[in-house]
């Protein structure tokens, strides 16, 4: 296992965090969604004992260099506490650095880049993605807007079709629901993934990382 002594934040914003043998980059704190579940949503902007607050959106050039050495990493993963893909050209800039520099690339999103940007992004990402997480969360729309609460019509039905067309531009790909969600049915979340040959993971709420 690798750890840095290399500082990965601002003078007051953590863009970079390590959880395990893992980086992880906060580049945006805006969100497609207002998920109930979500401890931003909640007030709390905390995970691992890393504070994510913003005070400003980092510029491409403050995320590379809060990445030290992305090949000591087993991935740099985009995540934190807002959508990345609202940031794509910063994300492709950014991933295509990491790529250089022999890192693996992962993206954990909501699904709903080709929605918010309005042409399909897979092409894009797949240039310089190696793997993608996307946060299903339901097996239907209602219970989706009920936990999820999008700010933009046909969220659910838009990320069943990124889900369905990302397996075509990216090597690896999976699918998330949460356990413990009123009226969330994991084996039917699970199903979907295994109809579309991709993998599943149950994450338990409350439990980040």
């Amino acid at each position: 296992m690798y750890f840095s002594s290399t500082l990965r934040s601002t003078v007051s914003q953590q863009i970079s965090y390590q959880i395990d043998n893992k980086l992880y980059l906060s580049i945006t704190d805006r969100c497609t969604l207002e998920c109930r579940f979500c401890p931003k949503t909640q007030g709390n902007m905390s995970i691992k004992g890393y504070d994510l607050t913003f005070e400003h959106r980092p510029t491409t050039e403050e995320i590379i260099d809060a990445i030290d050495d992305p090949g000591h990493y087993e991935e740099v993963v985009f995540c934190g506490y807002g959508e990345p893909t609202l940031r794509l050209n910063v994300l492709l800039e950014v991933a295509r650095n990491i790529k250089s520099r022999g890192g693996r690339v992962r993206i954990n999103t909501d699904g709903l880049a080709n929605l918010v940007h309005k042409h399909n992004t897979l092409p894009e990402l797949g240039k310089t993605v190696d793997a993608i997480s996307i946060s299903l969360n339901a097996q239907n729309s209602e219970i989706y807007n009920l936990h999820c609460r999008p700010n933009l019509p046909g969220s659910y039905a838009a990320v069943r079709e990124f889900i369905q067309d990302a397996p075509r531009y990216i090597p690896e790909v999976s699918i998330s629901a949460i356990e413990g969600l009123e009226g969330v049915d994991i084996p039917a979340c699970r199903t979907i993934a295994r109809e579309h040959g991709i993998k599943f993971r149950r994450r338990i709420l409350d439990q980040l990382g």
